[in-house]
C-alpha cells in the first residue's frame, strides 16, 4: 500500500508574500541518487554537490529570496528559504557569496507602500527553478559521467512546505535540519531503514 503524505500547503495563501518557508522535495520513486549516510553524516556524491550548488544559485536567480539552512540526504532535500520582497534595501548585500538570513527574518519584510501589497518571487516558481536545473545538472552527468539513471523524473511532482510562523518555529525547523543525517534510520523517507542508503561518494 502507498503511503500518502499529507500536503501542508495553506488553501488561498498568497505565495508571493514576504515570508520564511520550509520545503521539502523528494526524488521519483525516494531513489536514493545523492550520496550515502555514513556515522550519521551525509556524505554527498557529485550528484548531490551539485543540488546544493543550485540552492545558493537561488538568490542569483531571485533577487529577493534569501537562501536560509539546508540538507541534502541520499533521496530528498530539507531547506528554508525567505522571500524578502523585490526591495533590495532590506537585506542589502555585505559581499558574501552566499547570505544567511538574520536571526528574525521578519525583519526584512517589507510591503510595497504604494499598493499596499506584497512583492516577491511565488515559491512555486522558485521551487520549480530549482527542480528543473538540477534535472539538467544531473543529466548532465549522467550523459558525461554514467551516474545512475532516474526513472522518468528526478523528483516527485509535488513538494511540501510549512510557512514558518516565528522565531521558536524558526529555530526548531534549522535543528531538524542539521539532524536529519543522524535520524536517517528512522527517516520516513529511507526506502531501506536500518539499511545504508546507496550512492557513490566523492572522488
Amino acid at each position: 500500500m502507498k503511503r500518502k503524505r499529507r500536503s501542508i500547503r495553506l488553501p488561498g495563501y498568497d505565495y508571493s508574500r514576504p515570508g520564511a518557508y520550509f520545503v521539502t522535495i523528494c526524488t521519483q520513486n525516494r531513489e536514493c541518487l545523492f550520496g550515502q549516510i555514513t556515522n550519521g553524516q551525509m556524505i554527498l556524491n557529485h550528484a548531490g554537490q551539485g543540488v546544493g550548488k543550485w540552492f545558493h544559485e537561488l538568490e542569483n536567480k531571485f533577487p529577493d529570496i534569501r537562501c536560509d539552512e539546508y540538507i541534502i540526504m541520499p533521496n530528498h532535500v530539507h531547506f528554508i528559504v525567505i522571500n524578502v520582497g523585490a526591495d533590495l534595501r532590506v537585506c542589502p548585500d555585505n559581499g558574501q557569496s552566499h547570505r544567511i538570513a538574520p536571526t528574525n527574518p521578519w525583519k526584512c519584510i517589507m510591503t510595497d507602500k504604494s499598493s499596499g501589497e506584497h512583492t516577491g518571487s511565488p515559491l512555486h516558481v522558485v521551487v520549480q527553478w530549482f527542480k528543473t536545473m538540477t534535472t539538467n545538472e544531473y543529466i548532465r552527468g549522467v550523459k558525461q559521467y554514467g551516474w545512475p539513471r532516474f526513472d522518468g523524473k528526478l523528483w516527485q511532482r509535488n513538494y511540501y512546505e510549512h510557512i514558518i510562523r516565528n522565531d521558536n518555529d524558526l529555530s526548531h525547523i534549522r535543528e531538524y535540519i542539521v539532524n536529519n543525517p543522524s535520524t536517517w534510520e528512522g527517516d520516513r523517507e529511507n526506502p531501506h531503514p536500518l539499511e545504508q542508503a546507496i550512492g557513490g561518494t566523492t572522488a
